[in-house]
């Protein structure tokens, strides 16, 4: 655990999903399966601040992301957040698109990769959690839906029209996010938005996550920040920033661990250090 974690402790239950760590690989799971795993305002919540806690724990290096039952995650449930909006004024409204928003900043900021596991719907907010992870393994019924258009809202929800144009260019991200058409796997991997459609979703998502969470930690962490910052700089100025995080990484024990593996013809054995 972080030596510099003040009170109060890690939070040990969530109420509104599960979680668990089993060797380094954290494990978030949508539980509604009767709802396709639609999310509420508190599974909102909780997500916003499982993701704050998750880099301070000290005992996950991977994030995997999966949906119990036959879907990934439907969106926000229609019921308790939608009919519930209605009654807020602008104020209250902002409040909760700010925290939804926040939530897809958390993934992206958070320095553990994050897999999310594809097993069927990802629809709306669903949609974008997905969007927001660094690997989307899809299994060959999933399918994404960026549905906001459909229900009278902006395509530009949560990042969307932030991220998706990185992923598949500003072209197909106008489509999907305007027209908010279903997406099948096949399509998904053809354009980008797939890491990877597979046969075997679990088996896949867990030697993807074993393989990050038994790898060189600091490097990926390295990585997926540096490429994260770097969407808005110019060239110089990313440049500069690898060149000062390098540096560092060249007096990591991981690398010193590469170099003794090489001088021994062994392979090496990563500490995430």
């Amino acid at each position: 655990m972080s030596p510099y974690r003040a009170s109060p402790g890690f939070t040990r239950e969530w109420a509104h999903f599960g979680f668990t760590v089993d060797d380094g690989v954290a494990t978030v799971t949508l539980n509604r399966p009767e709802k396709l795993n639609a999310l509420t305002f508190d599974a909102y919540a909780d997500l916003r601040d499982l993701l704050a806690e998750l880099p301070h724990r000290g005992d996950a290096r991977v994030l995997v992301l999966r949906g119990e039952g036959r879907g990934f995650c439907s969106g926000g449930d229609v019921e308790e957040i939608i009919g519930e909006l209605r009654k807020l004024d602008v104020v209250g409204l902002l409040e909760f698109t700010r925290m939804t928003g926040a939530v897809v900043r958390a993934l992206r900021e958070c320095p553990l990769p994050v897999i999310a596991a594809v097993n069927g719907v990802a629809a709306g907010a669903g949609s974008v959690l997905a969007l927001a992870a660094d690997f989307r393994l899809l299994a060959r019924e999933a399918k994404f839906a960026f549905l906001f258009t459909r229900v009278g809202l902006a395509g530009a929800d949560m990042g969307s029209a932030y991220l998706l144009p990185r992923i598949v260019g500003l072209g197909r991200a106008t489509e999907l996010l305007m027209l908010g058409d279903s997406v099948d796997a096949e399509r998904a991997e053809r354009i980008g938005l797939a890491t990877r459609v597979v046969d075997d979703l679990p088996a896949e998502t867990q030697a993807l996550a074993r393989r990050l969470a038994d790898g060189p930690a600091q490097a990926y962490s390295a990585t997926k920040v540096l490429l994260t910052r770097e969407q808005d700089m110019d060239l110089a100025s990313a440049i500069e920033l690898e060149a000062v995080a390098q540096a560092l990484m060249m007096r990591t024990e991981d690398h010193a661990e590469f170099y003794a593996a090489w001088s021994g013809g062994r392979r090496p054995v990563w500490s995430g250090r």
